[in-house]
């Protein structure tokens, strides 16, 4: 009877303590909670939680032993995104309930990181359709096989049976995808046709192999052969499955996405810029915020990229006399240069191989040097690889990805070597600097190892931020002595030519509806990098617009912010100092990124 009541009451307390709970994750997780810190987390895992590849390449489910969502994909289908964006809408709302000036310093700083963030993701909702889901950058076509073979990880069986339950979603996600182009389609937003036809060529190479043959296919043959606790009964029924799965639903999904980008290939203009989008010029004002997070407008990008055009001419000049090259325009002499065999890896897998390693000693090198100008290094474990196959002729010529939160899957940054006469020898430092270290991956690194912030700070995107920090890692390696060739800096000088080259066509095609042949032409001629280099370049312009402002104008900022503190620090002036200030709070505006370096100038001058 007394362990009767004894277990009654402690029923009743558990379902008491239970239904508190209960009320108060229902409070959290839909109302403005009592603290900012569970806010700027709510945030972020809400968001997360809705996008499974997302969470999958952040690695922070299997942390916790999580493995949840492990077998689905991304939801891109309108309803989603309108879901999402809703999400924006009232999280901005919560965010201005709180009295920002009764934050602390910390927290103060998330709330205006994260109220550019979300301000800008709701202005963005009015241009929600205005974008390309699909193109020869990427895209769920090409993205979700790239997902499935770089980051769904193959330890176990649980993990193998997993990865067969992703191939079996893809219909549902390419059908959500083919819902959205339509959906554009009907707003009178669709591609230019030389997309259209690269969006093609691609999904037509992914599903004309034979499924033994498909990329998803190898890769989980090959991880599993590396699984000794699936035994080869185990592998046999697995690859069963997910040759049935690519055959019977992964190739039939990309049907229907072919014959609607046939149908519209007929009918679409060969090439445009967002001008002929519906509002185009008012998209573009806000593509031009967006990827910069300044106020400046479209002429004046374009009249800054003109100057630093001018600017940097002068300078390759100078070297280009030096190495006997005096005849033609910069970028005939670069082309000159570019084809002497003295610079070149052969075009075969040898040639290929040996870039790689060249490139791996290259980030070496660089990871030992790096204390004279950073304190507190985190790990570095960089490697470098290949752009896939599948999805190389469109790719930039190369880009990175800076790996799980945890480390567990390593920062990779990837080479195009489709065709190494494009991949001249006195670039690689200066691309294995931005991509690598000091830039992109070692920036992601410093964001990972953050602590006592909220996670959405360690990965929220400023892109000029981002791009800005791996162009300033370019000149600053210059500057520690790491291209002393002249060859090497000339090769700098030539990728800064390229961003600067960028802010003149990107506001050429968008604003002053420069051609797709206007934009090659100008480019070959300042720049001198490969046409087929340069044709992708312009091409990308066309589908991301925008975004490629984001790197120069960023560059400038951080070193605009450096000569400030330079000029007002004098001796006292320590570099270690402020760059561990810029890299300290992960990617900010770079408005509230200057605004940090003036609070560090104040600190020191007192």
């Amino acid at each position: 009877m007394r362990a009767g009541r004894v277990l009654k009451w402690v029923g009743g307390t558990l379902a008491a303590v239970l239904l508190l709970a209960g009320a108060l994750f229902i409070h959290v997780w839909y109302f403005r909670p009592f603290s900012a810190d569970i806010f700027f987390e709510r945030v972020f895992i809400q968001f997360a939680f809705q996008e499974p590849e997302l969470l999958a390449e952040l690695g922070i489910p299997r942390q916790i032993g999580y493995r949840g969502l492990d077998d689905e994909l991304s939801d891109v289908s309108p309803a989603h995104v309108e879901m999402v964006a809703g999400l924006a809408k009232r999280d901005l709302d919560q965010l201005h309930g709180y009295d920002r000036a009764s934050l602390s310093r910390s927290q103060q700083l998330s709330y205006d990181a994260l109220d550019w963030y979300l301000a800008d993701e709701v202005e963005r909702d009015r241009w929600r359709y205005h974008n390309y889901p699909v193109s020869q950058m990427g895209g769920a076509t090409s993205d979700t096989p790239d997902f499935m073979v770089r980051v769904h990880v193959i330890e176990d069986l649980v993990d193998a049976r997993n990865y067969n339950q992703r191939l079996a979603a893809f219909p549902r996600k390419l059908a959500g995808l083919l819902e959205d182009l339509k959906l554009r389609e009907s707003k009178g937003i669709v591609p230019p046709k030389f997309v259209i036809t690269r969006v093609l060529e691609q999904m037509r190479e992914l599903v004309a192999a034979p499924a033994q043959q498909n990329v998803l296919y190898t890769n989980l043959r090959d991880k599993l052969a590396k699984l000794t606790a699936v035994s080869p009964e185990q592998q046999t029924a697995l690859l069963s499955e997910a040759q049935t799965a690519i055959e019977k639903q992964v190739y039939p999904a990309y049907a229907p996405l072919i014959a609607f980008f046939e149908r519209i290939e007929k009918t679409t203009p060969d090439e445009y810029g967002v001008w002929k989008l519906p509002d185009g010029d008012a998209y573009y004002d806000y593509l031009v915020r967006h990827h910069t997070t300044t106020s400046l407008s479209a002429q004046e990008v374009h009249d800054f990229g003109l100057a630093e055009v001018d600017r940097i001419e002068r300078e390759m000049d100078a070297i280009l006399r030096e190495q006997g090259l005096t005849e033609g325009s910069i970028g005939a002499r670069m082309t000159a240069l570019s084809a002497e065999p003295r610079v070149l890896y052969s075009n075969d897998d040898a040639g290929r191989q040996q870039c790689l390693a060249d490139y791996q000693r290259i980030m070496d090198e660089m990871i030992r040097g790096l204390p004279p100008a950073f304190a507190a290094v985190p790990r570095l474990n960089v490697r470098v690889e290949r752009v896939p196959a599948f999805k190389e002729a469109g790719s930039a010529a190369a880009y990175a990805n800076t790996g799980s939160l945890d480390g567990s899957r390593p920062g990779t940054f990837y080479v195009k070597l489709q065709d190494m006469k494009e991949q001249p020898k006195f670039v690689m430092r200066t691309i294995a600097y931005h991509e690598g270290v000091p830039g992109h991956l070692m920036q992601g690194a410093f964001a990972n190892a953050l602590a006592d912030v909220p996670t959405f700070r360690k990965v929220i995107p400023f892109t000029a931020y981002h791009e800005g920090w791996a162009m300033y890692s370019e000149r600053l390696a210059w500057e520690l002595g790491y291209l002393k060739d002249p060859l090497d800096n000339l090769g700098r000088l030539q990728f800064e030519m390229v961003r600067a080259v960028r802010l003149v066509v990107d506001t050429g095609i968008h604003r002053k509806r420069w051609t797709r042949e206007q934009a090659i032409d100008y480019m070959i001629e300042k720049t001198g990098r490969p046409r087929g280099d340069v044709v992708a370049e312009v091409e990308r312009y066309f589908v991301i617009p925008g975004q490629a402002l984001a790197y120069k104008v960023g560059m400038q900022r951080i070193m605009d912010a450096r000569s400030m503190a330079q000029k007002e620090l004098g001796t006292e002036f320590d570099i270690r100092e402020f760059h561990r200030v810029v890299l300290a709070n992960g990617a900010l505006p770079l408005g509230t990124l200057e605004a940090q370096v003036k609070a560090w100038m104040q600190s020191q001058s007192k």
